[in-house]
C-alpha cells in the first residue's frame, strides 16, 4: 500500500452492505424483507428457497431495493416498511416521498407521532 487511499478502498471492500427490499409475488402483494447478499437472497426466493410467504407465490419479481452498510438499520426499516399499508409500499416503491407523508398523517390531518 502506497497511500491512505489504498487503505480506504481496502477498508471499504470489507465492509458487508445490507439490504431491505420489496418483492412483487405473483398475486401482486408485496413481501418485504432484509438480507445482506441481495443477489443471492434473490436467487433463493426464485427457487422456491426463501420465505414460506413467497414460496406460494412463485414467481416473485424485485420492485424496490435499498441498501446501507448498517444491519440494524435495515433490520429497523423492514418492520417499520411491514407494518405499512399496501398503498405506502406503492409509494416507496415509486419513490414519492410527498403520498407517503400524505399516508401517514391522521384523518384529522394531524401528522403520526413516531413514540411508540
Amino acid at each position: 500500500m502506497d497511500n491512505a487511499f489504498d487503505v480506504i478502498v481496502i477498508a471499504r471492500w470489507n465492509v458487508v452492505m445490507a439490504h431491505m427490499c420489496i418483492l412483487e409475488c405473483r398475486d401482486g402483494t408485496p413481501y418485504v424483507g432484509s438480507t445482506r447478499n441481495l443477489e443471492h437472497r434473490l436467487q433463493q426466493h426464485a427457487a422456491g428457497k426463501g420465505a414460506e410467504y413467497t414460496r406460494r407465490r412463485l414467481p416473485v419479481t424485485l420492485r424496490w431495493a435499498a441498501e446501507t452498510d448498517s444491519v440494524a438499520e435495515v433490520y429497523a426499516w423492514e418492520k417499520r416498511v411491514q407494518g405499512w399499508s399496501r398503498k405506502k409500499r406503492e409509494a416507496l416503491m415509486l419513490g414519492d416521498f410527498e403520498l407517503i407523508s400524505e399516508l401517514s398523517r391522521r384523518r384529522t390531518g394531524k401528522p403520526r407521532t413516531t413514540d411508540t
